[in-house]
């Protein structure tokens, strides 16, 4: 994964995700909406009417103190850990549909 800083402030991130689509950034938006301190996450991947951008644009707010990287980082965290628990969660399921057919 690509990663291109176009702005950042002491509350604000403005990141190009490269070879990404609405999957995963929902995916990603959805989680920094849920991290303490994030006030805004949003992104944009609309080539036609933003001069030629093929790539997605995350953006998001912090308030109290919170460095955009640092919830940027926590929400790739708290995905990577529900998919974990995704995938153990299925991986029990098929253990037990595989216990009960025996």
């Amino acid at each position: 994964m690509e990663l291109r800083v176009i702005e950042k402030t002491d509350e604000e991130l403005r990141i190009e995700i490269a070879d990404e689509d609405h999957t995963f950034m929902n995916v990603l938006k959805g989680q920094l909406l849920n991290t303490d301190g994030v006030v805004a996450a949003t992104y944009d991947m609309n080539p036609e009417q933003s001069g030629g951008q093929t790539e997605p644009i995350l953006s998001i707010k912090t308030e109290d103190g919170l460095d955009p990287l640092d919830a940027l980082g926590a929400a790739a965290g708290d995905v990577s850990g529900n998919m974990t628990e995704l995938y153990d969660d299925i991986e029990a399921a098929f253990d037990g549909a595989a216990a009960a057919g025996s």
